[in-house]
């Protein structure tokens, strides 16, 4: 790698971190797709290509079929190519869901999160909603989405699993590490794009990250029904603030009880639980994201004498 020029070695580097961050996952990548994942500002499809293909010659990536990836596993493309097609039948699916959520009280927006957002699925996978809700309200929309789940839907979470709730008036997330900017960059909205696009300026700082991945479009408009607006109306006074109040009780009671093995760090990152947002990670997925990333990362440079020299929060830092 040293006879490479300081903007391809950089080029290099950028399109290594996100193949080796997919891999986490093993989910192989696209050319395109490794050129618009690539933290590298602004690199064009020419450039991409070419580093690619030096990474092939000295043996530091893998190609077959159309697809790069680490090892020497060919299976992974198979396994993501099946992904890709349950994920089209499982999107039809969630967009029904999707509209449902639109329609209950307070909910403002309605995005997909985690692998179905990737347009990957596995046979086992959930559906993950990321929601926005009316200020002052979110906990009360939390606890009539999650007793609708338990009593019409078996409490099942393969179409119906709801990760996070934000409000109106605090739409960055805090958490900025790679885990972070990729599910915020890779959210897919469903209903409400304007406020999508809202929280994507919001979250500006993901761009760090994904500088050239567009904002996703809203593949079709859902338009709740106009009832909706009984209920907010019922309850949009001290009523629904008691309400809510109340869920919040009850909700982070629950979780505190049946996680009280957790730090109290660990419980914060994975059970956010504040009046305006509404995390729900019982895996502590993220910290075991990140955690791997950082042991890839060393393993990478180790096994092949190449210094990522990754720098950015949430990832190891090289000196």
């Amino acid at each position: 790698m040293k006879q490479m020029h300081r903007e391809d070695l950089a080029i290099a580097r950028s399109m290594l971190k996100k193949l080796i961050y997919f891999d986490i996952f093993s989910h192989p990548l696209l050319p395109n797709e490794l050129v618009a994942y690539s933290n590298y500002p602004n690199l064009s499809v020419g450039d991409g290509m070419r580093i690619l293909s030096e990474l092939r010659i000295k043996k530091l990536v893998n190609y077959h079929a159309g697809f790069y990836f680490l090892g020497n596993d060919v299976s992974k493309i198979e396994r993501r190519l099946e992904g890709n097609q349950l994920a089209t039948l499982r999107l039809k699916t969630a967009r029904k869901y999707a509209a449902l959520v639109s329609n209950f009280p307070f909910v403002r927006a309605v995005f997909i999160s985690g692998s179905l957002s990737k347009h990957v699925m596995k046979p086992d996978s959930d559906v993950d909603f990321f929601i926005i809700t009316e200020p002052g309200k979110l906990w009360l929309c939390r606890g009539i989405l999650t007793l609708f789940k338990k009593v019409f839907l078996g409490n099942s979470y393969r179409n119906f699993c709801l990760n996070y709730f934000i409000d109106t008036e605090n739409l960055e997330i805090p958490d900025k590490n790679i885990f972070t900017a990729t599910e915020v960059a890779f959210l897919l909205p469903m209903y409400n794009e304007d406020l999508y696009k809202e929280f994507m300026i919001a979250n500006q700082w993901c761009r760090e990250e994904y500088p050239n991945f567009a904002d996703r479009e809203q593949s079709y408009q859902i338009k709740p029904h106009r009832f909706r607006k009984i209920p907010e109306y019922i309850l949009n006074n001290r009523i629904g603030d008691w309400f809510d109040q109340k869920c919040f009780s009850i909700i982070t009671g629950y979780w505190k009880n049946k996680f009280h093995n957790l730090s109290s760090e660990s419980f914060s990152l994975n059970f956010r639980s504040q009046k305006n947002v509404s995390k729900h990670h019982p895996n502590a997925f993220q910290e075991k994201v990140v955690s791997k990333f950082n042991e890839k990362i060393r393993a990478f440079e180790e096994s092949s004498g190449f210094t990522l020299d990754y720098k950015q929060k949430g990832a190891v830092v090289k000196q």
